[in-house]
């Protein structure tokens, strides 16, 4: 990748990290809402596991595991010139996920009770009500996948990052106008998940629009004998074992929660924390992966393996410039930052103790997690040791869990690297460990600095909203400006896209 194309890289993941991080607080807004309304104790809990079993297939079957099996083929049919063909596939494919993920809904609607009996949840009837409701959101998300699929393939990002806004957006509205005109616990839930239902459809029909114009347009049309499509549906086997994996084990996290620990309030509190926790995630990682992913494919199209393992080894390198301090904020400022986020209404002090915890144990695989996002979108395979650690870690309590998660992500990692490196020879995996020490390294001054200066100017401002915004919000700037500093002292090379991105805003 030269440098013409690593700018453009950088611009382009610059536009997804401010559309996906504006989607990320919009997030982080109606989670704060839903928690002035149910806290993270009571049957706020049921809606919590409700909301796995379909949040499990979705990733397993859905939007990310059903968009990065199809671009890869899309890609590489444009590639070739062959643009009739391939959206004759990518309606065929539109299609049949319509049909097969509308038939697995109705069998979920029956078998609802006897999968969510296991989570033994706060309330069975009021959980199972409620994953009824939510369980649609499954085809939905299947679609929106292929649309996002088109428009990446396309190199356009912006639109599919900012939809999951207006997704979040109607999800606050639901809450701030529907809850209060409800009595009853149960009642105000299920207004919850009506309010994600009514969002997911905007979710999928605002990118639609922006389909206009590329090359053709989805028809009504099934081709299953076209051996394109049948390889979407191969990679889905391998893509799924990857990208599923972080849902499959937020599942087992919940299981464990629910059944192990207290079904009242450890599921909720988890989910909770991994909210604040994926926020650096969807700003960074995610973007960064996703940016990538199109240009992966078409490299592994053109078989350049040396252009491939040079941009993955990029991805990693700068993950790990934006994510080693996001990671050590979350951990030394994760009280300050739960209470700020969260506290208020239902959700009292004892409540932000208990997430913070489990927000420090996330903090620990934060990298690695956003490590794993990349290699998954170049190989598949990941141990299933997640279960096995929440068996050993539940008896720490709620944040046991989470540290499971973390250790994972760091095993995981390791793994990912050896098969990646096995498959390509090699991946600049020196010069990304070199990177990574001088990262960590210019990391450190960042937890004593940001520390220190909330510290200081949360005893000197008190606990009210804007004393917390004032010093965590400078706790976060200084520390931010000692990394950068760092970053420059120890020629971190990553930090040099930050400058030209500056450069290329000036010149706009």
């Amino acid at each position: 990748m030269d440098e013409r194309s690593g700018r453009r890289l950088a611009w382009s993941t610059a536009i997804f990290s401010l559309a996906t991080g504006l989607s990320r607080i919009f997030g982080l807004l109606r989670e704060s809402v839903a928690s002035y309304y149910f806290g993270v104790a009571g049957r706020i809990n049921a809606f919590t596991i409700a909301f796995q079993i379909p949040n499990l297939v979705r990733s397993l079957l859905a939007d990310a595991a059903l968009s990065s099996a199809f671009v890869p083929v899309f890609s590489e049919l444009l590639e070739r010139g062959d643009r009739k063909r391939a959206w004759r596939v990518a309606s065929s494919i539109f299609w049949l996920t319509l049909l097969v993920l509308t038939g697995l809904t109705a069998l979920f609607v029956l078998v609802a009770p006897w999968v969510l009996r296991p989570f033994h949840p706060v309330d069975l009837p009021l959980t199972v009500t409620l994953a009824r409701i939510l369980f649609p959101t499954v085809a939905l998300l299947a679609l929106t996948g292929i649309v996002v699929g088109i428009l990446n393939s396309y190199e356009h990002f912006s639109v599919p990052a900012f939809s999951p806004v207006f997704w979040n957006l109607a999800i606050i509205l639901g809450l701030v106008l529907g809850v209060p005109r409800v009595h009853g616990e149960n009642a105000k839930l299920y207004v919850y998940a009506g309010a994600v239902l009514a969002g997911t459809v905007i979710q999928l029909l605002l990118p639609l629009p922006w389909l206009r114009g590329r090359d053709d347009r989805l028809r009504v049309v099934i081709d299953w004998r076209d051996p394109a499509v049948k390889r979407v549906f191969v990679l889905m086997l391998p893509v799924t074992l990857g990208l599923g994996l972080i849902n499959f084990n937020a599942t087992v996290d919940t299981f464990f929660a629910s059944r192990y620990i207290d079904s009242n309030l450890a599921p909720r509190a988890i989910e909770t924390a991994f909210r604040l926790y994926m926020l650096p995630q969807g700003m960074f990682s995610v973007a960064i992966a996703t940016v990538l992913f199109p240009s992966l494919a078409r490299l592994a199209a053109r078989n350049d393996l040396a252009g491939f393992r040079h941009t993955v080894g990029l991805g990693l390198r700068q993950i790990a410039f934006l994510l080693v301090p996001a990671s050590i904020v979350s951990a030394v400022l994760a009280e300050p930052i739960t209470r700020l986020v969260y506290q208020r209404g239902r959700f009292d002090p004892a409540q932000t103790r208990v997430v913070a915890g489990a927000l420090a144990a996330f903090s620990l695989g934060l990298t690695f997690n956003g490590t794993m996002l990349m290699l998954n979108r170049s190989f598949f395979s990941l141990l299933f040791v997640n279960a096995v650690l929440d068996a050993l870690f539940y008896r720490l309590g709620t944040w046991g869990i989470p540290l499971s998660t973390s250790i994972v992500n760091i095993a995981g990692t390791a793994l990912l690297l050896v098969l990646l490196r096995r498959r390509l020879g090699r991946i600049e995996l020196r010069e990304t460990a070199g990177a990574s020490v001088k990262i960590v390294a210019a990391a450190l001054p960042l937890a004593a600095v940001s520390f220190a200066v909330w510290y200081g100017l949360d005893r000197a401002l008190g606990r009210s909203f804007g004393g917390q915004v004032v010093s965590l919000g400078t706790a976060l700037a200084a520390g931010a400006a000692v990394y950068l500093f760092s970053c420059r002292l120890l020629r971190v090379r990553e930090s040099d896209a930050l400058l030209s991105l500056r450069a290329r805003l000036r010149r706009r």
